[in-house]
């Protein structure tokens, strides 16, 4: 089941030691496709879990809103790491972590993972970890603001290919996700959607599959991603 944090970058930043106590202070969790591993507005006390790092299958992050309404934040898929922050500053969870299938994750409870916090070494991990999601955040508010919709697009299939949390150096030819989904991570239409993926299939950039999206021409893309207008 470790075998999947392998060539995660953060994981593999850690010192061995720190990587050691993390894999051994968590225990695994089993998660079927729909089903909550935690819910927006949740407490966090001392017998919650904290930390997860996922083993296999995927999560989304996702916020609702009062009618239901649903805002896709992100994926986690294998070798990533999450749900800390509630952890840091003893608020309950602002989102919800849903599997998109069945899933394993490993998982730390909050005494775990303030016990592993007194480790400068993890410490550092988690701050470099928060940093980085936190810059991704405001990569994707700087996009909506300064970009239009066909670079937001570009953007955002970028960056799955990379892995939306861990953006690995090396992208991947195809993405897993429907066109809903990726609808609701940028808050738009599916029919807006549609019609600016069908710009990206002209211009070379990407090819629509079934539940997939390859990508043709990464240089295309980011070209795309920088500019793209409505």
């Amino acid at each position: 089941m470790t075998n999947a944090f392998a060539s995660n970058p953060w994981f593999r930043s850690l010192p061995p030691h720190v990587a050691d106590a993390l894999l051994e202070a968590t225990v695994p969790m089993h998660i079927t496709a729909g089903a909550f591993l935690f819910r927006q507005g949740d407490p966090m006390d001392a017998g919650s879990h904290a930390f997860f790092g996922v083993a296999s299958g995927a999560l989304k992050l996702s916020v609702f809103n009062a009618e239901g309404d649903e805002a896709i934040l992100t994926l986690v898929e294998p070798g990533n790491w999450f749900g800390g922050v509630s952890t840091l500053d003893q608020q309950p969870r602002g989102h919800c972590a849903i599997a998109l299938e069945d899933s394993d994750v490993l998982a730390v409870s909050v005494a775990q993972f303030e016990a592993l916090m007194r480790d400068a070494a993890f410490a550092g991990a988690i701050a470099r970890l928060v940093a980085t999601r936190l810059r991704l955040a405001y990569g994707s508010l700087a996009s909506a603001a300064l970009h239009g919709t066909r670079a937001r697009v570009a953007r955002r299939i970028a960056s799955l290919a990379h892995g939306d949390v861990s953006q690995s150096a090396e992208g991947r030819a195809s993405i897993s996700t429907s066109q809903d989904a990726l609808a609701m991570m940028l808050g738009i239409s599916r029919q807006t959607l549609s019609k600016e993926l069908q710009v990206l299939v002209k211009l070379g950039a990407i090819r629509l599959r079934y539940g997939h999206i390859e990508i043709q021409d990464m240089a295309q893309l980011l070209a795309a991603s920088e500019a793209g207008t409505d």
